[in-house]
Parts: C-alpha cells; sequence; structure tokens
C-alpha cells in the first residue's frame, strides 16, 4: 500500500471508528463499507472532516450481486457505491453500503450532503429498483413512466416483460406482454488454431 492510501487509511480510521465495516484496497484504492443504518452520517463526516474532506461526489452507482463471483454470493443483493473526491488533499475513495432488504432495497438519500446525488439516484432507482428516502424528485429517468421493472437486476428478461406499440384501432400507444422468442444475443464462434492464417508471403 502506498504512503497517501496509508494517510487515507488513517485519516478515516480515526474520523469513523466504529462505522468502518471493512476497508479495501483494490486497484490502487480503497473502498470503504458502512452499514445503512450509518450511510447518511458516514457521508457527512466524510464531507465535513477536515482531515478528510471529500467535498465532491464523482459518481453514485446501483449494484445487483446476485450471481457475483465463480462461488456464488452469499451476502447482500442490492449495494450502492458512491465514488469521491477529495479536492483539498486529491485522494479518491469508493463507498460501498449495502440495502438490508434485499426484496425491497432501501436506503438514505445523499442529496442533503450532494445535492449532484439526485441524478445518480434517480438512475439506480430506476435501473434497480433501490429506493431512496429523503429523495424529493425520486421517479424514472432512463426510461418510459409506464415501464415495468427494473432493467439492470440481473433476474431481468433480457427481451423485458412488455413492449410498446402505437395501435392505429386505438389510435393511442398501448403496452402488451413480449412476443418476441427468447434468442442468443452474441452467437457463439469458435474458430480453427490457424483460422486467418495466410501461411508465408513470397
Amino acid at each position: 500500500m502506498s504512503a497517501k492510501l496509508e494517510k487515507l487509511k488513517s485519516a478515516l480510521t480515526s474520523a469513523l471508528g466504529g462505522r468502518i465495516v471493512g476497508l479495501i484496497e483494490a486497484l490502487g484504492e480503497l473502498m470503504l463499507v458502512v452499514d445503512a443504518k450509518d450511510y447518511t452520517a458516514t457521508a457527512q463526516r466524510l464531507r465535513d472532516d477536515p482531515a478528510i474532506r471529500f467535498e465532491q461526489l464523482i459518481d453514485l452507482c446501483g449494484v445487483d450481486y446476485s450471481g457475483y463471483g465463480e462461488g456464488g454470493w452469499d451476502g447482500r443483493r442490492f449495494a450502492v457505491v458512491s465514488h469521491l473526491l477529495s479536492l483539498a488533499h486529491n485522494w479518491r475513495l469508493r463507498l460501498r453500503v449495502f440495502a438490508s432488504d434485499d426484496n425491497f432495497p432501501v436506503l438514505d438519500s445523499l442529496t442533503e450532503i450532494w445535492p449532484n446525488a439526485s441524478w445518480y439516484e434517480r438512475e439506480a432507482f430506476d435501473l434497480f429498483g433501490i429506493i431512496f428516502t429523503g429523495h424529493a424528485d425520486l421517479r424514472r429517468i432512463l426510461t418510459d413512466y409506464g415501464f415495468v421493472g427494473h432493467p439492470f437486476r440481473k433476474d431481468f428478461p433480457l427481451s423485458g416483460n412488455v413492449e410498446m406499440r402505437y395501435d392505429p384501432e386505438q389510435k393511442r400507444v398501448i403496452y402488451q406482454p413480449v412476443t418476441i422468442e427468447p434468442r442468443e444475443i452474441t452467437p457463439r464462434v469458435i474458430r480453427e488454431d490457424e483460422f486467418g492464417d495466410l501461411g508465408p508471403r513470397k
């Protein structure tokens, strides 16, 4: 671990103490894991503590861990990962928190701490179905308002649940069950070892 990461790790341990569930080094950065109950308090401390001072939220995204890894995943299914930047100290941090209920994932909103979280949380709600309490305008952002389901969940069918089309008889857009036959999207191509080898040139 580099001296810079050691310094950040020490500062985080000092500032957050018992709130830290995990502090993992990966890809040259630290990932801080906290419980859902400590999420907003931790985020507030990360922003305001002068020793760490993460003023900027770079990104926030949802993650569906079902089926994750070689041996399978036995932890919570849905998480939110925030990417933070400290301009004062020139370091980065990933903050991860798991929703406690896999069937109805709910987490606190970070919009009071970093206002730009609004759009990212709407995206995580739309694509993963994660609810953010305290969000002032939690509605779909990428899919249609009448869309059924959350397309980034790993159990969402590749062809969707419903399709939309214009009905000339009713003179309006209607939704109906999907009529597309399931198919393999990316065909598997197996080439011979020497495929494309033209041999030595004269």
